[in-house]
């Protein structure tokens, strides 16, 4: 058990980390709308500022979007740490989540705007530029995904063994 609570709190401190160092290097290094191009017509890093939610949404209502991040942060927190018995995969997708959602909270408060930076061009319809947050919170609902399917294909095979065991 405590080995567990300490993988999550790593993995929860290790990505703020990994997202709050390549922010500050942007700010540091680039100036705002600035792009360099590391992998010609795939990949660059450019500079926005984003005052919204995800992809820039709800930027004209900023204080409800934090209002509501934190109570789902410290819900998710409180599950996570107080509740959850599922599989350490639900546990690692919740703890991603909660990192990438403390990640750009941290610049909420303290810009009140989010640092983006990761610019993939290579998909025509992709526009959006997004950063370590954001990854960690897609990736983190995608394991969290997968791991309630797992769930469910799990008890699936259960009942029917049940079932079957009955006959």
């Amino acid at each position: 058990m405590k080995k567990t609570i300490i993988t999550l709190v790593s993995i929860i401190l290790g990505g703020i980390a990994l997202d709050q160092l390549t922010k500050i290097l942007v700010l540091k290094l680039m100036h705002l709308g600035q792009s360099i191009e590391l992998i010609p017509g795939v990949f660059n890093i450019t500079y926005i500022q984003n005052e919204g939610a995800a992809f820039g949404m709800l930027s004209e209502h900023r204080w409800i979007f934090m209002i509501t991040s934190t109570v789902a942060i410290i819900g998710i927190g409180i599950y996570l740490f107080g509740f959850c018995r599922e599989r350490m995969t639900l546990k690692v997708g919740l703890a991603m989540i909660i990192s990438g959602g403390v990640g750009n909270m941290i610049d909420r408060t303290a810009y009140g705007f989010v640092v983006d930076m990761i610019d993939f061009r290579m998909l025509d319809f992709w526009k959006w530029i997004f950063n370590v947050a954001d990854a960690l919170v897609c990736i983190g609902a995608g394991v969290v995904i997968l791991a309630l399917i797992l769930d469910i294909a799990k008890e699936s095979k259960e009942k029917k063994q049940k079932n079957e065991n009955k006959q």
